[in-house]
């Protein structure tokens, strides 16, 4: 069948005029325009009510409403290892002096202190407390290096050379004086305490609990000998 061309033409002029606009805005008629330029959608809020089924205004409502929620207060989440269950408790001292005196005290770590929970406790140190307290936790990382900050205290200095290993959890988990901020956002429960287990490590020197003892014993045996 041979088309008019006559009829091709109207047919041309009129898809012309239906994609015209006087909106400088409008991009004019488009063919499938979602398969290009996809919806945006709104983060935490649920877009399962068809407008189709359920209506404009009940669709609207219910994609104006943030569909995420808080747990309900004291809630304790679900660990998927028992060993990992106790990590999951609230951190019962409050972010007060009192609170950090009481840790120091009663919070001790879960987690026994070996060579390999203290290169785990290294490897989250190096991203997260390097900066400030330095390779060494001598309080010469390059924030205070470069950026001239107040350094902090040596872990293996007078001052908190016997800083308590739940003071030290109290201070990631709250921040500590105005230079230093929560972690609790970075870190959780288990990560603290293997940071408390490398920051032991520095306290003692860069050593293992013991190991010190052990080669100061030596030594004084081969001297006496």
């Amino acid at each position: 069948m041979k088309l008019d061309p006559v009829f091709l033409v109207a047919i041309a002029g009129a898809a012309l005029a239906a994609g015209c606009s006087s909106n400088a805005d409008s991009p004019g008629l488009e063919y499938m325009p979602d398969m290009y330029r996809s919806p945006a959608i709104e983060a935490y809020v649920d877009y399962g009510q068809d407008p189709y089924y359920f209506g404009d205004s009940l669709a609207r409502a219910q994609r104006a409403t943030s569909s995420a929620r808080l747990p309900v207060e004291g809630t304790i989440p679900f660990a998927d290892q028992e060993a990992d269950a106790a990590f999951n408790f609230p951190f019962p001292y409050p972010n007060t002096p009192e609170g950090y005196d009481q840790a120091g005290k009663e919070a001790h770590s879960p987690i026994p202190m070996t060579e390999a929970t203290v290169e785990q406790g290294k490897k989250i140190y190096d991203v997260f407390c390097i900066q400030c307290h330095g390779a060494k936790g001598q309080g010469d990382g390059t924030v205070v290096a470069k950026g001239n900050y107040p350094p902090p205290p040596a872990y293996d200095g007078n001052q908190l050379k016997n800083l308590p290993e739940g003071q030290i959890f109290h201070a990631i988990t709250y921040g500590r004086n105005i230079a230093m901020g929560s972690h609790a956002s970075q870190l959780n429960h288990k990560e603290r305490w293997l940071v408390v287990q490398y920051v032991k490590y520095l306290q003692n020197g860069g050593k293992m609990p013991g190991e010190q003892t052990a080669m100061e014993t030596a030594a004084a045996t081969a001297q006496a000998q």
